[in-house]
């Protein structure tokens, strides 16, 4: 198993939700709580510390009583800069990450997740359904700190071509697809519900 202490967890709630008409994901309602309660959850039963990224709507998120981090610009520039800005606030060796709109996903596929990365010494592990990665559902080692910063730096975004660039393994979520569903959009908020 891994040390929960060395571990820390990071949701991603930075994003402007153009699917969303621009309303906050994490804080829309999704069955009758937050849509960010439920990564919280998830990630609480996995590591004992948990932050959140947002750029909007901090003093709400600030009432989960769990550490609120913002982006270095006010640029939205994704996934990754949510990550660095975890990266530079943490100190454990371990990121894992989630988003804020996938209220699908529980502890044990966490656990699977970190277990991927540790098992096999990779530098990052990500989820992958059996068709295609998730790569805003990762595990991995803040090393890649210094590599992320020239990256982004260099204007680029994209997740996955970041993440191919080191030692990474996958991580077999084709079992349980449906733990990716996200809530992107408001006719998914009436599609999923349960």
């Amino acid at each position: 198993m891994f040390d929960q202490d060395a571990v820390t967890g990071v949701i991603l709630a930075g994003g402007l939700a153009r699917r969303m008409n621009y309303q906050d994901k994490g804080l829309i309602e999704y069955n009758g709580q937050p849509m960010i309660s439920y990564p919280i959850k998830a990630l609480s039963k996995v590591v004992n510390n948990v932050i959140i990224n947002a750029n909007r709507n901090i003093e709400i998120y600030q009432q989960f009583n769990l550490p609120v981090i913002t982006d270095h610009t006010n640029q939205f520039n994704g996934p990754l800069a949510g990550i660095l800005a975890a990266m530079d606030y943490i100190d454990t060796d371990i990121l894992l990450v989630i988003p804020c709109d996938s209220p699908f996903i529980k502890a044990t596929h966490l656990k699977r997740l970190l277990l991927s990365l540790f098992e096999n010494d990779a530098d990052v592990a990500v989820a992958f359904d059996g068709n295609r990665l998730h790569p805003v559902f990762l595990a991995l080692k803040t090393t890649l700190k210094s590599s992320l910063m020239n990256y982004l730096d260099n204007h680029c975004y994209k997740v996955d071509t970041w993440i191919k660039q080191h030692k990474m393994v996958v991580s077999d979520f084709s079992d349980v697809t449906d733990i990716f569903i996200n809530i992107n959009c408001e006719n998914d908020l009436v599609r999923h519900s349960l």
